[in-house]
């Protein structure tokens, strides 16, 4: 099928690769706009995971109670930065409301529905991209402890937790021995999951994307956006150096940086950039079988991908173009250190910023105010996970076919009535 109706696509993270991929597959005639710096968003340098088993909401009682214990002050991975406060203050209230039990049921079940089939959703775009096989890898994962206690009480929490498709089961004596060639100390306990994934490597999956999209045709701009704006029953792309892309529709992928975007056009979103880092080694002793691990009572997660050995932490909420805080690359490399990971002493150091909400689920739609123009941010800590399913939602819509009900709820005129 071909059409003649044309599409912007604003972002090109892999959120944003994967829907202009879908579209231009569809027969549209789509131009993506990129920034064309690639190590600026969370598609970088993220862990590569595949996160089925994340349909437990963060907005809820029990993050609250925890939520002391794991400031960065304290040893922790969470960090608010003080300056920032003007941004973080209003989207943690937000934060709050979500919070509330009935909230935090609400956000399960929009998890548990997103998070059906990712692995799926992934394998059908990246045939779509006939991109190389390998690139995504449903291998699962492993949670790991360092001490019984803590191995009892994490095994205790995952046993209650909701995981929607992906399983676990714990650990045997075999499982954990694995580790003794690459940690100072074997893991106490542990779970290992199926049914979730991890991918060879962000930017090579992103890549990938994008060379699918221009082998059919699509269209790749670099250059910043300043304002997307409705004309009449089109839109406008307005770039910093005043060049002007035209289309009939434009999507809003922009990942944390979309809310300026929006403001403009009636939506005061509450996106807030959730910074990660993460540091990556090409030298390591880390086998090619060893799955991506969780050091839960660490909070640090570590990939093996081609180009080396990646660990990643921290969660730091403020302004996402801000400059980098040293100390939590460094808190990593103790980790590292003190597990006894084989690691460089030098090694390739990242940060950038999740576009999280302030309930943690994700904006995909089409404006009502402006129906020319749709969105798809917000993903948080899942944007590599939903990014293939986020494109196919936007395929439906633009291909005017009924969507499920309960997409209604991922509206961003949902922030507006509160």
């Amino acid at each position: 099928m071909t059409t003649s109706q044309s599409w912007a696509v604003v972002g090109g993270g892999l959120v944003g690769a994967a829907i202009a991929l879908r579209l231009q597959a569809a027969g549209f005639q789509v131009v993506l706009i990129d920034r064309g710096d690639p190590r600026r968003g969370a598609s970088f340098g993220n862990i590569g995971h595949i996160a089925a088993e994340q349909c437990e909401p963060m907005p809820s009682p029990a993050t609250l109670q925890s939520a002391v214990g794991r400031l960065f002050a304290f040893g922790g991975p969470l960090d608010f930065r003080a300056r920032d406060v003007g941004l973080w203050g209003p989207w943690a209230l937000r934060f709050l409301a979500a919070s509330r039990p009935a909230s935090a049921v609400h956000g399960a079940d929009m998890l548990a529905r997103l998070l059906q089939d990712p692995l799926g959703a992934w394998g059908r775009l990246t045939a779509l991209a006939e991109a190389p096989e390998g690139l995504i890898r449903p291998t699962g994962h492993a949670v790991v402890w360092s001490t019984p206690e803590a191995a009892r009480r994490g095994l205790q929490a995952w046993r209650a937790a909701r995981t929607g498709s992906a399983t676990f089961r714990p650990m045997d004596a075999d499982d954990l021995a694995a580790y003794d060639g690459v940690l100072a100390v074997r893991p106490a306990g542990g779970i290992r999951f199926s049914g979730t994934g991890q991918v060879s490597e962000p930017q090579r999956v992103r890549d990938a994307l994008l060379r699918g999209f221009q082998r059919l045709g699509g269209r790749v701009v670099h250059g910043d956006v300043t304002a997307v704006r409705p004309v009449a029953e089109a839109a406008e792309v307005v770039l910093a150096d005043g060049a002007v892309v035209d289309a009939d529709k434009v999507v809003v992928a922009a990942g944390a940086w979309s809310a300026h975007l929006m403001a403009p056009l009636g939506v005061r979103v509450p996106l807030i950039g959730e910074r990660g880092y993460s540091v990556q080694s090409a030298v390591h002793d880390w086998p090619e079988d060893l799955p991506l691990t969780v050091f839960e009572d660490r909070a640090l997660a570590v990939a093996r991908f081609d180009g080396g050995l990646r660990a990643s932490s921290h969660v730091e909420f403020g302004d996402p173009s801000a400059a980098p805080d040293p100390r939590k690359w460094r808190h990593i490399e103790a980790h590292l250190k003190a597990l006894g990971v084989v690691f460089a002493d030098t090694p390739d150091r990242w940060c950038g910023p999740r576009p999280t909400l302030a309930d943690y689920l994700p904006a995909i739609g089409r404006l009502q105010a402006h129906p020319a123009i749709h969105y798809a941010f917000g993903h948080q800590h899942l944007g590599l996970t939903l990014a293939a399913s986020s494109a196919e939602i936007l395929e439906q819509m633009a291909l005017g076919r009924p969507a499920p009900v309960w997409l209604d709820a991922l509206r961003i005129e949902r922030f507006s009535c509160r």
